[in-house]
């Protein structure tokens, strides 16, 4: 008796949003249920935000940034106001550092929360979304009591920040920490101690150390394949060197340590955030800045370590006051190369999970 053969097939996932969190479309080639190839096409959301730059004013453009990682809108913001900076030699005042630093990080944690919420959905799980859900929305009304705004609060300036923040954030601040601990074994307890999540996620998705390196895979995805690299401790900007904290490092290399590793960073940027409310002074909030700006005719790179990856700022300026040229390096767009590099071997369902734990925003990815 002849037995037939299979025949590898192509299946499109995407653009849709289900699973795939954003507009982005991959061809999966498959041998039965076994991903023998997967080909990542990018560039359904593309706003070319670059060129958009170039034909606005400094200030004018400040909004757009937020809407690179929609997530953590006010890490975009920092970084591109921060390059200006760099460029007009400008000091910031003390407590306009600290809470830029404030707003960072709580977008840092709100970031975390939801790719710990999808990577659980993605595998069938609502509860624990919907507790990660819960407290995202008190950092979403930290936001809003302050800039008015809750993803995209668009609340840093060239020199500092619009405006201080209303007397009820801190208490609001204050008790938001006091419950994080308590909330984070909720997210362990419900989710990553989970046997099926386990299960799931456990050695499935190998990114080995050797690779993430050749890939200049940044954020938590390098991190969870055993590499201690964070941009906040290998370049210090802002006032991160006075902050007490560490680099959460996994060695497994898999999916599950992709998801808990953000876990362990959101418990490092819980620390900086109580460090910051202890020691904020006093003071302005902003630098006193020309209405009009034009920094000096110049070139400047400056990178920050946002919740994705690295996020570099290359501006150009000839000395008018709309850049010349702005080229932005995203940790997503680097990061889902490593997607086609992984895969080969794992059943279909394994390739929803493993694209789970990149946590990829394709607003970074098609800038």
């Amino acid at each position: 008796m002849t037995i037939a053969g299979t025949q590898e097939y192509a299946l499109n996932m995407g653009p849709q949003h289900p699973s795939t969190h954003g507009v982005f479309r991959m061809v999966v080639h498959l041998d039965g249920e076994v991903v023998t190839k997967v080909e990542p096409k990018i560039g359904y959301l593309h706003r070319g935000l670059e060129k958009m730059a170039e034909s606005r004013t400094y200030t004018q453009f400040i909004p757009y940034t937020d809407r690179l990682d929609y997530l953590a809108g006010p890490h975009n913001s920092l970084g591109y106001v921060q390059a200006v900076e760099k460029l007009m030699d400008l000091e910031v005042p003390e407590r306009a550092e600290y809470l830029r630093v404030i707003f960072a990080e709580l977008g840092r944690i709100a970031s975390h929360l939801v790719m710990i919420a999808s990577g659980s959905l993605d595998i069938c799980g609502w509860t624990p979304w919907s507790y990660c859900f819960r407290d995202r929305e008190r950092i979403l009304d930290l936001f809003e009591m302050t800039a008015g705004n809750r993803m995209t609060p668009n609340y840093f300036r060239i020199g500092g920040v619009s405006h201080d923040v209303p007397d009820e954030f801190w208490p609001a601040l204050q008790s938001f920490l006091d419950d994080l601990p308590e909330n984070m074994e909720e997210y362990f307890g419900i989710f990553f101690g989970n046997e099926i999540a386990q299960a799931r996620m456990k050695s499935v998705g190998i990114l080995p150390k050797e690779l993430a390196e050749n890939l200049l895979i940044t954020g938590a995805n390098l991190r969870a394949s055993g590499v201690k690299y964070d941009v906040r401790k290998a370049e210090p900007y802002s006032i991160y060197d006075r902050f007490e904290f560490d680099i959460p490092v996994l060695y497994g290399c898999d999916t599950y340590d992709r998801h808990l590793l953000r876990l362990l960073e959101i418990q490092e940027s819980r620390k900086i955030l109580l460090q910051a409310l202890r020691d904020i002074p006093t003071g302005p909030v902003m630098a006193k800045v020309s209405k009009v700006i034009k920094p000096p005719a110049g070139r400047v790179y400056h990178r920050v370590e946002n919740p994705k990856g690295e996020m570099g700022w290359y501006l150009v300026s000839n000395g008018t006051t709309k850049p010349a040229r702005v080229r932005i390096r995203t940790g997503a767009f680097v990061n889902v190369q490593m997607l086609s590099e992984i895969i080969a071997g794992w059943k279909i369902q394994d390739l929803v999970t493993i694209f789970a734990s990149m946590d990829l925003v394709l607003g970074e990815v098609d800038k």
